[in-house]
């Protein structure tokens, strides 16, 4: 009898403290929405203030005649002039770096993912990890001793160094993209009787080639901005001309922002800011293309 007066109870009971469950998985989970968009916010704040000041500073510099024209040697006008020398030396070494690192990294990723066994592909990735997590300043230091130290700082020593750079993120982003090309699509060039390295030529690259284009721009946008191993290799403050010479030291953006901010002159502090908004216009610009090349990837891939 007391066991049939408490099981209508039992319901009631449960339905109870189902509601206050789910009114308790309600509250958390609103108050981790907004505490993930406030941190969006924050995030996107942060961005916006960056650009807005560098724009504010900037403004009193940037011009037409500072992108096109070399700096000034006047005395009668120290702070006229441009950046066109950094402009074409910064071109220059990331080319070079791009040249450098784009296909071994490409060749690394299709060797992990297509051919190496797990174990060695582990190991692989795991080195990558390594090398990109170790400071760019120390990359600098290792090629000054290698390629600079008793010899002269040169623009292929600043190539290498920031193909170093370069070659992790590359090489981590194929894999990434690589991965994600369907199985079924391997195992029907299998079926065909096609070679590994065909099935590789033929159906894994085309179908992951705006993936793999993204993860190079990615990189390109990386090592734009590296300071820490220019200042070792290619740095030589007093080159104020165009130079096209990879074995000479090529005036570079970086190096020149961080020369023009530890001037006295207010108006090479705005050119050094001058600077700064071209080199972020550059990198916008490199991930607004990395971006649309990802997103046709996906479709692709998807497709």
């Amino acid at each position: 009898m007391s066991v049939a007066a408490q099981t209508p109870g039992a319901p009631r009971q449960s339905r109870l403290s189902g509601g206050a469950g789910n009114r308790r998985r309600k509250l958390v989970n609103r108050f981790m929405m907004g505490l993930s968009t406030f941190a969006a916010v924050l995030a996107i704040a942060a961005l916006l203030l960056v650009i807005v000041d560098v724009v504010i500073k900037a403004a009193p510099a940037i011009s037409w005649d500072f992108l096109t024209k070399l700096p000034s040697t006047s005395f009668l006008n120290p702070s006229g002039g441009g950046i066109a020398n950094s402009i074409v030396g910064s071109a220059i070494l990331i080319g070079l770096a791009s040249l450098i690192s784009i296909p071994i990294a490409i060749l690394v990723a299709i060797y992990t993912s297509e051919f190496a066994s797990p174990r060695v592909s582990s190991a692989i990735r795991f080195a990558l990890d390594i090398l990109n997590g170790v400071p760019t300043i120390v990359i600098g230091i290792f090629i000054y001793g290698l390629l600079v130290l008793d010899h002269t700082q040169t623009g292929w020593a600043g190539a290498i160094a920031l193909a170093i750079v370069e070659l992790p993120i590359v090489a981590r982003s194929a894999q990434e993209v690589l991965a994600l090309v369907p199985l079924s699509l391997k195992e029907a060039g299998l079926a065909l009787g096609l070679r590994r390295w065909r099935i590789v030529l033929r159906v894994v690259l085309p179908t992951a080639t705006g993936g793999l284009i993204t993860g190079a721009v990615l990189g390109v946008a990386r090592v734009a901005g590296e300071t820490a191993p220019l200042l070792f290799t290619t740095s030589v403050f007093s080159n104020l001309s165009i130079t096209t010479n990879p074995s000479q030291a090529l005036a570079n953006i970086p190096t020149t922002i961080f020369t023009l901010s530890e001037s006295p002159t207010p108006s090479d502090h705005a050119k050094a800011w001058a600077a700064a908004l071209v080199l972020i216009a550059f990198v916008l610009i490199v991930s607004l293309v990395a971006r649309t090349f990802n997103e046709r990837s996906r479709r692709k891939i998807r497709g």
